[in-house]
């Protein structure tokens, strides 16, 4: 098979391919020989890696973005080689009968020494730990609620009929009436009218009907369990959100000017910075804004015809 040749424009680089255990990497380029060797994925490893590269004058480096396994090459090299890129796997097509780790990796080096690989959107160090952080808030507050439909549930089995009578169980009045029934005690009209609000449709008399049932010990057991938990998690939910206010008070005026966007909280604010950044410069269009966040609909044509939609996301977010 004849080799596949491209005119030079880049005068030294190297293509690794990563995976769990070891990333392989070839270098080629103007006044050095290509060369292919295996390094393994720990720390040290890689140091070796960035050293043996330092040392070849290597000024740009391509890998996949396969999963998370690039992420720690890429902590490794970001602050020594000038320029560090992930490339979407779609755009590296490998030559038909060398599927092997050492042509993966002479094939990223030959198409990035072309010029032929378009870099991802990395976003700087500061804001992948701000997602980081609000990443994980969200998945805190996805859990409290996850715990609040399973004491919904508890509260079905014993005949609470709570859910009937007002719209969000959430409400200030509705756990007030939870946190009584957590306590095992047993409701009157009196603790009813102790914490009714007025706007709710359903009357007291109708708050005290939902509330009798059959509560047991167990279940007593159960939903204290479960508001403790909550309690716990929702106190790692604060502890983030401060941090995260921390983190974005140097950008306050930014902050103010994206909340007066109608629907707007501060949490969605904090989400949608982590996320897409401030600098919209490396968007050129909303088109690649929306088809970064994952957003626009896959467009694979050929012939005339349409496949079946892909994602065409081409960055890593």
């Amino acid at each position: 098979m004849a080799e596949v040749t491209f005119p030079q424009l880049i005068q030294r680089a190297c293509g690794i391919d990563v995976h769990l255990k070891v990333a392989v990497a070839t270098i080629d380029g103007v006044g050095i020989q290509r060369d292919t060797r295996s390094f393994k994925t720990f720390t040290s490893s890689l140091n070796e890696l960035k050293e043996w590269l330092l040392s070849n004058g290597v000024t740009h480096v391509a890998m996949e973005s396969t999963g998370v396994y690039w992420k720690p090459v890429y902590k490794v090299l970001e602050d020594s080689i000038p320029n560090v890129w992930i490339v979407n796997a779609r755009h590296i097509k490998n030559v038909p009968g060398h599927k092997t780790d050492k042509m993966d990796s002479e094939w990223i080096c030959k198409l990035l020494l072309a010029g032929l690989l378009k870099p991802s959107y990395i976003p700087p160090k500061e804001q992948r730990q701000l997602r980081d952080l609000t990443r994980y808030r969200n998945k805190l507050i996805q859990q409290i609620a996850s715990e609040k439909n399973r004491m919904m549930r508890i509260l079905e089995d014993c005949n609470i009929k709570l859910s009937s009578v007002v719209s969000n169980t959430s409400g200030t009045t509705a756990t007030s009436l939870i946190d009584m029934l957590c306590e095992g005690k047993v409701l009157t009209l009196d603790d009813i009218k102790s914490v009714y609000h007025g706007k709710l449709s359903a009357s007291p008399e109708e708050l005290l009907e939902a509330c009798t049932g059959f509560v047991e010990d167990h279940h007593i057991y159960l939903l204290q369990m479960i508001r403790k938990d909550i309690d716990q998690t929702q106190a790692l939910v604060d502890d983030l959100s401060e941090r995260i206010k921390r983190l974005l008070s140097k950008y306050d005026n930014v902050l103010e000017l994206l909340r007066e966007i109608p629907g707007f909280s501060t949490k969605v604010v904090e989400d949608l910075v982590s996320e897409i950044g401030l600098d919209m410069s490396h968007f050129p269009s909303e088109k690649h804004l929306s088809s970064w966040a994952g957003l626009s609909p896959g467009n694979n044509e050929s012939a005339g015809k349409k496949k079946a939609h892909e994602s065409l996301t081409e960055t890593n977010r």
